[in-house]
């Protein structure tokens, strides 16, 4: 989306959220000019009664009239106001969630690139903090703007009624406060992106302190965060009082102009008044609806601050919405894969890396194969597993999955084929049975999650809880041991029974005891699935059908656990190291 998308296409596009809800829309405007329009009869009836009330009386309940009318008036107002109040909150409400659901289904469809190219917290804040800008837009300060501007009209027509020329006086005072408001709009629109951009700034020092606490503690970090939270705070709080002086300028300003026409205004009344040209009614009718226009007026001055948050708030809201998806434009249907993997001469390098991570890199699995990667650090081990669920797009060559080339297939039927274990273990907050059967196996019988768990090396420790496949795991499965943890992905990589599957390091972080168990479920896991295993520890792939060693993007060697040794290359170097490594660690 354009970043100068003004005001009026905002609002347009914001109003394309409230179709769904029309008729309440509608009811809440109608309710609203129902109470602002009942403004002018209070002057009116002022003039009445200053020109007729006070007259000898027809009747002797007469001298009720006025009373009743003024109470049955403002209880009019009131009931309609609140009406008009409530639903016109209950639809910005449902737009807010309309927004905050239109933004999250767009942000787990985004790239994997996107995600790497923007601050975590600043995605959290846009959807939990923006969009409530969004709100304070939608509901109080739409409300504000609609109530207070029919006000006005109504005010201004009788005053129109009763002194035209007086009322011209009144108007001319509207171009120099539209000339203020229109400055300090820009200046409010500019501080209130920037307000957006710090709160993103204090969400990701908050997570990141958060999620690295222990980090924190032991490395006595302390007052490192402290410093970066005030940093953030502090630029928050200078962005908030830049906001708040425009703000506050901008209010006095405006009522200055328009006391100026007030004064104005009365002076003139005044002397009519003294040379009988109006009436006692008249003149009290009109100064009454000349300060009674003064409220609505400073609300509506106010009222531009919150729209400039809500509307910079929209910008940012569309902003996310508008990013592109994953590209997916893939006709074909891959079924249940045989599991044939072709790397053919692929190239990849990431954005401003000066080298590629994979350059022409060509390798077959076999259905049913087992093959490892091995390699130094930034060798593009990783990369290589990647790609293949198209996680980032090829720069030149082509993987295929059956002989068909991974932007010809669908993505979720590509997707629907592939299984993950990486030593990165993703779990979420919910109970061990729903981590198991998770996305498109939810609906897994306890049957089939039980089976899978026992597959995995998981069903004794499961079933040793209090609560079973019930237990919350709490955030991320803090409450589980590290193979506990890695035991419960295999379970879900096992239930969604994928020919493809693809082992990242899933067992270089555990201690002797959990790796062999996680191994044994592995073992199972790798029985009769293509197999991509990136290794670090090389004793985790000695069986493997094929191990292709990988230096600086490019394969080195390729071969069996004992031909690789006997060619005393790049691959016996690293397993001599890990030996002796081993060794000395036994020692």
């Amino acid at each position: 989306m354009s970043n100068d998308m003004n005001s009026r296409e905002l609002y347009a596009r914001l109003l394309t959220y409230v179709r769904p809800y029309w008729k309440i829309f509608v009811a809440a405007l109608v309710c609203m000019a129902i109470t602002s329009l009942a403004e002018p009869i209070f002057p009116a009836m002022m003039k009445s009664l200053l020109d007729n009330g006070f007259s000898t009386s027809s009747g002797p309940w007469d001298w009720l009239f006025y009373p009743l009318a003024i109470m049955g008036l403002f209880l009019v107002r009131a009931i309609f106001g609140f009406l008009g109040d409530y639903a016109m909150s209950w639809v910005s409400s449902n737009v807010v969630a309309e927004l905050r659901q239109g933004m999250f289904e767009r942000m787990v469809r985004l790239p994997t690139r996107y995600y790497s190219d923007n601050l975590s917290g600043r995605l959290m804040s846009r959807i939990a903090y923006d969009v409530s800008g969004v709100a304070s837009a939608a509901t109080g300060a739409l409300t504000t703007l609609i109530k207070d501007t029919l006000s006005i009209v109504g005010l201004l027509s009788w005053l129109l009624y009763l002194n035209w020329r007086l009322t011209l006086i009144t108007l001319s005072v509207v171009p120099f406060i539209a000339i203020v408001v229109k400055i300090f709009s820009k200046r409010l629109r500019r501080v209130a992106k920037g307000q957006q951009d710090s709160m993103g700034r204090i969400t990701q020092v908050l997570q990141e302190t958060i999620e690295g606490h222990k980090v924190v503690k032991i490395f006595g970090g302390q007052a490192y965060e402290e410093g970066r939270f005030r940093k953030s705070v502090q630029e928050q709080r200078g962005l908030t009082m830049r906001a708040a002086l425009a703000a506050a300028a901008q209010t006095p300003i405006v009522q200055f102009f328009a006391a100026s026409g007030v004064a104005v205004i009365m002076g003139v009344a005044m002397k009519q008044a003294a040379s009988d040209q109006t009436s006692v009614g008249s003149f009290v009718s009109f100064v009454t609806a000349m300060l009674m226009i003064l409220a609505p007026l400073k609300r509506l001055t106010d009222v531009n601050a919150p729209i400039q948050r809500g509307l910079a708030a929209a910008e940012s809201v569309f902003s996310l919405i508008d990013e592109k998806p994953e590209g997916d434009h893939g006709k074909e249907e891959l079924g249940r894969a045989q599991g044939l993997v072709e790397f053919d001469n692929v190239t990849f390098t990431y954005p401003g890396a000066d080298r590629p991570a994979l350059n022409g890199v060509s390798l077959t699995i076999r259905p049913g194969e087992c093959v490892a990667l091995v390699g130094p650090s930034g060798s593009g081990k990783t990369t290589a597993a990647n790609l293949l669920p198209r996680f980032f797009l090829l720069d030149g060559g082509e993987i295929r999955v059956d002989g068909h080339a991974l932007d010809q297939v669908r993505l979720s039927s590509l997707r629907d084929n592939i299984a993950l274990v990486s030593q990165d273990v993703v779990l979420f907050n919910d109970t061990i049975g729903a981590n198991i059967a998770y996305g498109g196996k939810c609906d897994a019988s306890i049957e089939e999650i039980r089976a899978a768990a026992r597959a995995a090396h998981a069903l004794e420790f499961v079933e040793a809880l209090p609560d079973g496949f019930d237990t919350m795991i709490g955030e991320n499965g803090v409450k589980l041991s590290g193979g506990q943890r890695q035991r419960l992905a295999i379970a879900r990589a096992i239930l969604k029974d994928a020919p493809i599957l693809i082992l990242d390091e899933a067992t270089s972080a555990l201690d002797t005891e959990s790796e062999r168990h996680v191994q044994a479920a592995l073992d199972e896991l790798m029985r009769g699935r293509s197999t991509l295993v990136i290794a670090h520890r090389l004793t985790t792939i000695e069986r493997a059908d094929r191990i292709a060693v990988l230096s600086a993007g490019k394969i080195a060697e390729v071969g069996k656990h004992s031909e690789l040794l006997a060619m005393n290359g790049i691959y016996a170097r690293l397993h001599s190291m890990q030996v002796q490594e081993s060794l000395a660690t036994a020692e």
